[in-house]
């Protein structure tokens, strides 16, 4: 594939990425787990996923090969540990893709509203929340599928745009939020308390409780790893863009989940599918509540053009290594592996189309889970299998960072539900079983 990505662009693709539905949707379903504490939430996990994105970096620039946290897994820890990870990235990327379609689609509708247009509740809900098909989030998933067929140096200039488009938009939300700040709204701080207790149908409350569902406000670095055979120079501009976007998420992320708990009490937001805009409405400022919402729909898309772009190089790379049928790692003279695009943008539809976005993100969380601790396990084999080996960026303090991150990971596991935990191990069961009775013969590797 021909290398078109600077630093520049990596960066725009990674925070593109990772500001998303995890600030502008799911600080509502955070904040319903944990109160004010939501903040702290916010800590932990950026947190964890900065451990992860350093031991990231350290892979990244060492096999500067599309493919993520599967390629690395493979060239360090074998095959069957590749499968697995793989498997998990095939239910990360999906569901990502399928969370942030629905969480779009609560904006959308919201903003239509604002104009006088009402979206029927049948065609904007799926069966779980009383209607029938999320009309609005399979049409946006279709959308950014034709932008990629279109090319990654086209993908790459609209995402910039609408990356600069989105931090704009939350800054006039801190801008105007942050006046109605009432320390009193943080009281009481932490109503569920600070470690993961389960509450009704399973759902885990508490300040890490949330913790494991807003994780996934913060990955989406991984993302710009799978563009390591389109970047220029990929030995130094992967590394800029993946720790690059992480310290410039952070930041983002407690500035405006800051001015959010301060400017209304945490139960008027943390129902919405659309909790800045129903703020902003909250403290008198519906003028502003509207724009943001039409920003937030225009600018959201960015997270599915990165992750579509993400889960379609995995999946050519695994159609390389024959896992996958090898006829869908055909590249098109514009360079896009078309097939797989469209046949993942079809899969991820069906999903954002009929399930809700709770249930989809916490599942996603767990698989990425797996991948983070996989990429930390191979910083470590390294490091003692090639201690001299050429490393363009180290990740620091590495004994420490990556055995951070991994437990780290681990906990954040443990406090997902136990529905959560129980489909995370079902899938890999059923992968498994694929890798045994159609990958491992296969193998071209």
């Amino acid at each position: 594939m021909a290398r078109t990505l600077g630093w520049p662009s990596l960066v725009a693709l990674g925070v593109g990425a990772i500001v998303g539905t995890g600030i502008l949707t799911l600080i509502g379903v955070g904040a319903d787990r944990a109160g004010p504490a939501v903040l702290l939430s916010f800590v932990v996990a950026g947190a964890i996923c900065a451990c992860a994105a350093l031991c990231y970096a350290e892979m990244a620039t060492m096999i500067p090969a599309s493919g993520s946290a599967y390629t690395y897994s493979y060239a360090v820890l074998g095959e069957i540990f590749a499968w697995v990870v793989g498997w998990s990235l095939i239910l990360e990327y999906s569901l990502v893709v399928s969370t942030v379609a629905v969480g779009w689609s609560g904006y959308a509708v919201g903003f239509l509203k604002g104009l006088g247009i009402i979206v029927p509740a049948a065609l904007a809900n799926g069966p779980a929340l009383g209607g029938a098909i999320n009309v609005p989030a399979i049409a946006i998933i279709a959308v950014v599928a034709g932008l990629l067929l279109l090319g990654t140096r086209e993908s790459a200039r609209v995402n910039t745009a609408l990356v600069l488009l989105k931090i704009a938009t939350l800054a006039l939300f801190v801008f105007v939020a942050l006046p109605h700040f009432d320390p009193a709204n943080l009281q009481p701080f932490a109503p569920y308390g600070y470690g993961s207790t389960a509450g009704e149908g399973g759902v885990k409350y508490g300040v890490m409780g949330a913790a494991a569902i807003i994780f996934f406000a913060f990955y989406g670095f991984d993302a710009i790893s799978t563009a390591a055979e389109e970047a220029k120079n990929p030995e130094r501009d992967l590394a800029i863009g993946i720790v690059g976007s992480m310290v410039a998420c952070t930041v983002i992320y407690l500035v405006v989940a800051g001015a959010a708990v301060g400017a209304v009490g945490f139960g008027v937001f943390s129902k919405s599918a659309e909790p800045l805009a129903l703020i902003l409405r909250s403290i008198g400022q519906g003028t502003v509540a509207t724009v943001v919402a039409a920003a937030a729909a225009i600018a959201l898309p960015t997270v599915l053009l990165a992750f579509l772009y993400g889960q379609s190089r995995i999946f050519l790379v695994m159609a390389r290594d024959g896992f996958l049928p090898q006829s869908l790692a055909k590249v098109d003279s514009r360079g896009t592996p078309a097939r797989i695009t469209i046949v993942t943008a079809v899969f991820v539809g069906i999903i954002a189309g009929l399930v809700p976005l709770d249930v989809i993100a916490s599942l996603a969380n767990a698989g990425t889970l797996c991948a983070f601790i996989a990429v930390a396990a191979c910083v470590l084999v390294l490091r003692r299998r090639a201690p001299d080996a050429r490393r363009p960026f180290r990740t620091p303090l590495a004994w420490v960072i990556a055995p951070a991150g991994i437990l780290g990971c681990i906990y954040l596991f443990t406090s997902l539900q136990t529905v959560t935990q129980m489909s995370f191990f079902a899938w890999n069961g059923i992968g498994l079983l694929v890798y045994f009775l159609y990958g491992r013969a296969r193998s071209l590797v």
